[in-house]
This record gives structure tokens, C-alpha cells and sequence, in this order.
């Protein structure tokens, strides 16, 4: 099996490893299963039959969402896969990926198909990184692609450790890169608004799609990530 139960509705799914600018980045997907059958896929890994066949028997694939202007790698073949399915847009990313068509672009306010399960987002203050963050409400689940990098050191060599360490992404103690974090030097009250808005959901869990994802005590370990916010 591909997917992994993570609790009641929701399920992770670990892709490939891709090349990131010389680093291997681990890949995960979230799909959580809608109070009337449907899935909503986030940040879609690499489509497989195996895969396909699993979420086929789970429901049917209906909303298909990318968090970030990153997070689209593999979204043309789902689209592909599953041409019914409606297809969300990360701010931005609309324009840089034109061969896709997008139902729409995702807001600070979840859509109404969705609104009573998922709480959403978006985490301002950065021209080169605004992420759409996602919390399943009856899990008290939240979900995030890249603004928390949580790898276990393990997954590096001696070199790229070393950079990683510096960069602040290596488990336990995971945050937005370093180089990200830089680009929210003016938007920081901005970026604390969207923590905010987090922190208030009181997630008890945090899915990460590259790393560790954190199983229980969700509020401090964000409080100690986004400490460069304040």
C-alpha cells in the first residue's frame, strides 16, 4: 500500500525523491476523504497505477490543490489522470504553469466545498514565498509543504548536512530555510497574522511534505519554528 492512514479521513502518501537544487528532497502528498466520498489531493505526488488504484477504490478524486508556485512537479499527469477533477491554484502559479488549466485560485478563505472540514490560509509577507497552509478539523491535523522542512539528518550526505544545519532544516528542530525566512524581512507582521490564524486552529499534529511530520504537541514545535517571525 502507498497510502498510509495518518487518522479517520486522512491519509499520506511518500513520493520520490527529487533533485533540489543538489539536495534529495523527499515528497509527500495529503489526501483527505470528504464527508460525501470525494478526495481532496494536496501537493500530488508521482501518479503510479498502484497508486491510482488505491485512491480509486478510497473515492473519487475531486479537488486537486497546489499549496505553492514549488508544489506543482507532477500536477500536469494528475490533471491528465483525472480530467473531471477541479484544480486549485497556489497564488501566482496560474501564470508560471499555463499549460494547466485551474478552476480557480485559492484565497485566504476555503472554498465552500470544503468549508466546514478544512480551515485554510495563506502565509503573507514574502514576495518569494506565499504558501497556502490547510487544517482538516476533525483530525486537528494541519498541513504544510515548504514552510517547514523537517528532514531527519539521515537523508543527507556529510556536505549537504552540514549545509542543512546552517540552513535550519534538519529534524528535530525544522523551519522555513533560512533563505526564505530572509525574504520575509518586510513582511513579518504579515506573517505573523497567518501564524496566528494557525495557532488558533490548536492543531494537535503537523503533515510536512519533506521530513518528519510532528505527532502531537503541534502548538509548541510551531512556536519554536516560526521564533524568527517575532
Amino acid at each position: 500500500m502507498q497510502l498510509k492512514k495518518f487518522d479517520d479521513n486522512i491519509w499520506i502518501c511518500d513520493g520520490k525523491t527529487v533533485n533540489f537544487y543538489g539536495f534529495p528532497y523527499s515528497t509527500r502528498m495529503t489526501v483527505i476523504q470528504l464527508s460525501q466520498g470525494d478526495l481532496w489531493v494536496h501537493s500530488p505526488v508521482e501518479l503510479n497505477e498502484q497508486l491510482k488504484k488505491e485512491l480509486d477504490k478510497l473515492g473519487k478524486v475531486v479537488f486537486l490543490i497546489s499549496p505553492n508556485k514549488i508544489h506543482h512537479l507532477f500536477l500536469s499527469e494528475w490533471v491528465s489522470a483525472y480530467s473531471d477533477a477541479n484544480c486549485y491554484a497556489s497564488p501566482g502559479l496560474a501564470s508560471k504553469r499555463q499549460d494547466i488549466h485551474f478552476t480557480k485560485e485559492l484565497t485566504l478563505q476555503p472554498e465552500k466545498e470544503w468549508v466546514n472540514e478544512i480551515e485554510q490560509t495563506i502565509f503573507l509577507g514574502s514576495p518569494a514565498m506565499e504558501e497556502v497552509v490547510f487544517f482538516h478539523i476533525s483530525s486537528k491535523t494541519l498541513i504544510l509543504a515548504d514552510l517547514i522542512e523537517n528532514f531527519n539528518p539521515t537523508a543527507f550526505n556529510c556536505w549537504q548536512k552540514k549545509i542543512a544545519r546552517v540552513v535550519g532544516i534538519l529534524s528535530p528542530n525544522g523551519k522555513t530555510p533560512v533563505d526564505w525566512r530572509i525574504s520575509f524581512f518586510l513582511g513579518k507582521k504579515k506573517a505573523q497574522k497567518a501564524l496566528d490564524i494557525m495557532l488558533g486552529w490548536k492543531p494537535e499534529n503537523i503533515i510536512i511534505s519533506h521530513g518528519e511530520c510532528i505527532l502531537g504537541n503541534a502548538p509548541e514545535f510551531l512556536e519554536k519554528s516560526f521564533g524568527w517571525v517575532s
